[in-house]
């Protein structure tokens, strides 16, 4: 049976009708359990400050889709499994594990790059902009296999001498 979704934020709303099961689970359901924008309508809706709302019932024709009353049928014909599928979703999500961190502390600046070249020997190595690895770094990017942080150690100061 088909899949009837409205996602709204205050007064905004968008609906999709008749979704299959694996098109409800692409196009809505990963990306709503991943935080991520989900594209429906003429707009992105953040989850996070969104509503969702999963109605399964019948097909609905073009006539029953007409003149904005393609809610009020999907109502009126169908039963609300948004906490149903969501569960489901989340049962079957693919948990990737975080990616191994490494720290490595240095006494200087020249250390870190001394540090990093001799990490990056022989190797093909660029560098990547914050946001796009925070993106590969939280898990999302299974080719990420470890996050190597260099950090320089801070001066410690010395108590008073009396």
């Amino acid at each position: 049976m088909p899949f009837h979704v409205e996602i709204s934020h205050g007064i905004n709303h968008a609906r999709a009708f008749n979704l299959e099961s694996e098109e409800l689970q692409r196009n809505v359901l990963e990306p709503w359990l991943e935080q991520e924008p989900i594209r429906l309508g003429d707009r992105d809706w953040d989850p996070r400050t969104s509503e969702l709302q999963v109605l399964e019932g019948p097909a609905l024709d073009p006539p029953e889709l007409s003149f904005g009353q393609g809610w009020s049928n999907a109502e009126r014909g169908s039963v609300n499994v948004t906490r149903r599928v969501i569960a489901e979703a989340e049962g079957t999500r693919e948990r990737r594990p975080a990616p191994t961190a490494i720290e490595v502390e240095v006494e200087s600046l020249d250390r870190a790059l001394a540090a990093l070249a001799e990490m990056t020997a022989g190797r093909e190595a660029r560098q990547v902009e914050w946001p796009a690895a925070q993106k590969r770094i939280d898990g999302r990017d299974p080719s990420i296999a470890a996050v190597v942080l260099i950090t320089q150690r801070q001066a410690r100061s010395e108590p008073p001498q009396s």
